[in-house]
């Protein structure tokens, strides 16, 4: 078989983007970073971060049957951040969804006046949510949980920032017995410093997706260049039963900002995946933010996924 190379891992749609401030049926700035998910009937759950003019966010739910196309959007904004409470006083923003049972868990940047944290809501319809608890002081941002339990506890990958000498951002995994206690910290991947594209800071993608071996996960990593950040997404295996393990994270990225929608926006040079489907042909759709502005979707097959992990290793 012939190693795949990572230009050819990713199609995107050809009727990218497939949301925009356009489509949206009240007045936003930005549609981006949606979380994603099946519902009970088979039907594609984007929830979607929307910008609003005043600049702070919130999340609206959008429904299509194939995922793709035909889009019905709420009609007003789904979830709004309560500012009553100190931690969503500027906006609850980037959803990553994980299904258990009925329930749906979702881990989402919360953003308080002291900095982004994270927190946990609950949800069975997509109507009503509980607040289940706030995971981590700031700053902290780009969390997951695995959609399974290790030895009965809930797992979580979170991206805290140290300020020392210089800002340090790297990717740890937590653990839970009940959603609101969480101990047991470690680092699971490091930013790569020097000239590497992952170099100033790294943060998890979509859920960790369950595969035959291992866990993969994306994580989005950011290079400075003189003409601002880079944001691109790379990808790693994690030990099916001991996810503090890392079996292999390839060296190069897979999907980069290369087209006009994903150069050209509120913050250009930026793709940043929250959420992904597996399909039963073994077809991965990721659904990810385009230049803060608009949401792509681009597919690849998970067997070429792996198999570019394994023999690009870093």
């Amino acid at each position: 078989m012939t190693t795949p190379r990572s230009a050819q891992l990713f199609t995107r749609y050809p009727g990218n983007p497939i949301l925009s401030p356009h489509d949206w049926p009240y007045t936003v700035n930005a549609v981006f970073n949606p979380g994603a998910t099946l519902g009970p009937d088979g039907e594609t759950l984007l929830l979607v971060r929307v910008e609003d003019r005043s600049g702070i966010s919130h999340l609206t739910l959008a429904r299509s049957d194939d995922g793709v196309t035909n889009w019905k959007i709420d009609p007003r904004p789904t979830l709004m951040p309560q500012t009553s409470r100190f931690e969503e006083l500027w906006g609850i923003e980037d959803p990553r969804i994980v299904r258990f049972g009925d329930e749906y868990l979702i881990a989402h940047t919360a953003v308080s006046s002291a900095g982004p944290l994270v927190a946990l809501l609950s949800t069975r319809d997509f109507r009503d949510f509980e607040r289940l608890s706030t995971v981590s002081p700031p700053e902290n941002k780009d969390a997951s949980l695995f959609p399974v339990k290790f030895d009965g506890r809930y797992a979580i990958i979170h991206r805290p920032v140290f300020y020392g000498y210089r800002a340090e951002a790297h990717i740890w995994i937590s653990f839970s017995p009940d959603l609101r206690h969480w101990g047991d910290h470690k680092i699971l991947l490091e930013s790569r410093h020097s000239v590497h594209w992952d170099q100033e800071k790294i943060g998890i993608g979509p859920p960790p997706l369950w595969t035959n071996e291992g866990w993969l996960i994306m994580f989005h990593g950011v290079k400075g260049t003189a003409a601002g950040a880079l944001y691109r997404a790379g990808l790693a295996v994690l030990d099916p039963h001991e996810p503090t393990r890392v079996l292999a994270r390839a060296d190069e990225w897979v999907l980069g900002p290369e087209a006009e929608y994903e150069r050209t926006g509120d913050v250009p040079g930026v793709v940043f995946p929250c959420g992904w489907i597996r399909d039963d042909d073994d077809t991965v759709r990721l659904y990810y933010g385009a230049a803060d502005t608009c949401v792509g979707l681009a597919t690849a097959r998970v067997d070429d996924l792996l198999e570019f992990v394994f023999s690009h290793p870093a």
